[in-house]
């Protein structure tokens, strides 16, 4: 299963504190891609590597630890990377 993989791969490679994946693939059926297998994800994870990094730093950092999958099994991946520190400013307002 994509969304087992993606969490194995994730956790490895971050140790997350919090990592939720929502697989929005049955929305999209008939979608090209979707045709081709890849599917739809959302990943929000939060992670001491993500400190002091840009979005655009975070969602490479995202993507190279996804791999190959990136070619094939997923084709869209909505990405919510915060740090820690980042993670509890916002549970706190």
């Amino acid at each position: 299963m994509t969304s087992e993989s993606i969490k194995q791969l994730l956790t490895a490679a971050f140790g997350p504190e919090v990592l939720e994946i929502i697989d929005n693939s049955a929305a999209h059926a008939g979608h090209a891609g979707a045709r081709s297998g890849g599917g739809h994800y959302h990943v929000t994870i939060v992670a001491e590597a993500f400190e002091g990094k840009s979005m655009v730093q975070r969602h490479q950092l995202v993507y190279s630890a996804l791999g190959d999958m990136m070619k094939q099994q997923i084709h869209a991946l909505g990405i919510n990377a915060l740090s820690p520190s980042e993670e509890t400013q916002g549970t706190s307002k």
